[in-house]
């Protein structure tokens, strides 16, 4: 019923329950889960998942907080992964300026180098834009052909009006669900349900009433009633749709 574009268990939060977690999702009716690498390790890590669970798949790249081990082999690394068949992204890729401001030019060179190796390899990339709306939002109009989705949305809502205009997709998570969530329910107001995806960011952001604690997928129901209350949708159908748009997206 739920496909869950955005969960990273490879994450040492899971080492002591993992694979009991993942063994889970179906009966809580999580159909797929996407697990984005953010380095080498955790794009490896997330291969071998998708290797070992049928409906668990992979993307692999690196995340902009991983700039210290980005060298000269990591494009090679990341096309190597990326040839692989449960390979169905490049991410989670992008800016962060909230912890990392004085490395822009390098998180610059390692965003545009997995952006022209998506566009390459013909695969959807996964945006983590934190806090540099602007620097991304100019950077992918540069690559008409790209396509993907901006993670844990929360840029304006004109932001999420332009996105979709170009085609992209935009995933949102368990801040949705917060008392401080008017940015993104305007956001999601902008968007159409065509163009939303279903992401719990696990073990991270969990909605409420879980804050505080660990996430996982099978609490994707807290994070889809919400959206659908604001897009004046049966919670059923809104999960309907956004696995439609995950799998077109992601080709599975």
């Amino acid at each position: 019923m739920y496909i869950d574009t955005h969960a990273h268990y490879d994450s040492s939060k899971f080492n002591s329950d993992r694979d009991a977690v993942l063994a889970s999702m179906p009966e809580n009716g999580v159909d797929i889960i996407i697990d984005p690498g953010c380095d080498e390790p955790s794009s490896r890590a997330a291969m071998a998942l998708a290797e070992r669970y049928p409906f668990v798949y992979a993307a692999v790249g690196w995340q902009p907080e991983e700039w210290e081990s980005w060298d000269m082999y990591s494009p090679g690394v990341v096309r190597e992964l990326a040839a692989h068949p449960k390979c169905v992204a490049i991410g989670e890729i992008g800016l962060d300026y909230y912890w990392d401001k004085e490395y822009k030019e390098l998180m610059y060179d390692m965003f545009v180098t997995q952006l022209e190796l998506a566009l390459e390899l013909d695969k959807p990339v996964i945006i983590h834009d934190r806090e540099a709306h602007g620097d991304c939002l100019d950077i992918v109009g540069r690559y008409p052909k790209l396509r993907g989705v901006f993670h844990c949305f929360s840029g304006s809502a004109e932001m999420a009006r332009e996105l979709v205009k170009r085609g992209w997709y935009l995933g949102f998570d368990g801040p949705v669900t917060y008392k401080n969530a008017r940015r993104a329910i305007e956001a999601l107001e902008a968007c159409p349900v065509e163009r939303i995806l279903l992401e719990t960011d696990s073990p991270y952001l969990p909605p409420v009433p879980f804050r505080g604690k660990r996430n996982d997928s099978a609490k994707l129901p807290y994070i889809a009633a919400r959206i659908a209350d604001a897009k004046g949708l049966e919670t059923a159908e809104l999960a309907r749709i956004t696995s439609e748009n995950a799998r077109r997206l992601f080709g599975i």
